[in-house]
C-alpha cells in the first residue's frame, strides 16, 4: 500500500502541475495537452509513453485497492471479537473513516474524472473538443454542482493523502518517532498544495476568471 501510494502522490503532483498550465492560457495547455501525446516521438511511436504511464497508474491503483482490502481482512479476522472498550490509542475513527470511505469517494470520483475530461463521454463539449474548451465548459457557472462535486472529492482526496503520507513514513521505516511531528508538517503541507492547486482551476472557471 505504501510502495503504490507512493506512485501515486507522485502522478498527483506532476498532474497538478500540468493544470496549472491552464493558467497560462488556451493555446499553452492545448500544447501541453497534445506534448503528452507525443513524448518521446519519432523515438517511440506516438502515445506510447502516455499509454505506458496510464498502464502503470492502473496497477498501481489496483495494488492499491488490494492492499486496502487485504489489511483490512486481515485486521478483522486478527481481532473476531470487539473491543469492549476503545481507547483512543487503539483507534482513530478519524483515519478509518477518511482512509476506508474517503478512497471509495475518491475512486468514484476518478472515474468521473477520466469520463469527462478525458474521454469526453460526460463532458458538455464532447470527446473530440480540445483539452482547454473541455474544462472551461466543465466548470461553467451553470454547472456549480460538478465544481463541487470536484471541490469535496479533492478535498477528501487531500484528507486521505495527509494520512497516508505519514502512515507510509511509518511503513517503510524512513522516519524516527522523535521525527514524526516533522514528517507530518511535510504530510500536510503537501496535501494542501495539491488541493489548492486541484481546486484553484475549476474554482476560478465557475467565478469567471478563466474563460
Amino acid at each position: 500500500m505504501a510502495v503504490t501510494g507512493a506512485i501515486l502522490v507522485l502522478f498527483l503532483i506532476a498532474h497538478a502541475i500540468g493544470n496549472l498550465k491552464v493558467f497560462l492560457g488556451r493555446q499553452d495547455f492545448n500544447h501541453y495537452s497534445h506534448w503528452l501525446r507525443s513524448v518521446g516521438e519519432p523515438a517511440i511511436p506516438h502515445r506510447v509513453f502516455l499509454t505506458i504511464l496510464e498502464v502503470v497508474l492502473t496497477v498501481a491503483v489496483l495494488l492499491h485497492i488490494w492492499a486496502a482490502v487485504s489489511l483490512a481482512r486481515q485486521a478483522r479476522q486478527a481481532r473476531p471479537v470487539r473491543y469492549a472498550a476503545r481507547p483512543k490509542a487503539h483507534e482513530n475513527r478519524y483515519a478509518t473513516h477518511v482512509m476506508r470511505y474517503g478512497g471509495i469517494v475518491i475512486l468514484l470520483f476518478v472515474i468521473w474524472h477520466l469520463l469527462d475530461l478525458t474521454f469526453g463521454a460526460v463532458n458538455p463539449k464532447g470527446g473530440d473538443a480540445q483539452p482547454y474548451d473541455k474544462v472551461i465548459a466543465d466548470f461553467d457557472p451553470s454547472r456549480w454542482y460538478i465544481t463541487l462535486f470536484y471541490v469535496v472529492a479533492v478535498i477528501l482526496m487531500g484528507l486521505h493523502l495527509r494520512h497516508g503520507l505519514f502512515s507510509a513514513v511509518q511503513t517503510l521505516g524512513w522516519g524516527r518517532q522523535r521525527r514524526y511531528p516533522a514528517v507530518r508538517l511535510v504530510a500536510d503541507v503537501v496535501a494542501a498544495l495539491l488541493v489548492i492547486g486541484f481546486v484553484s482551476v475549476p474554482v476560478m472557471v465557475t467565478i469567471g476568471v478563466l474563460n
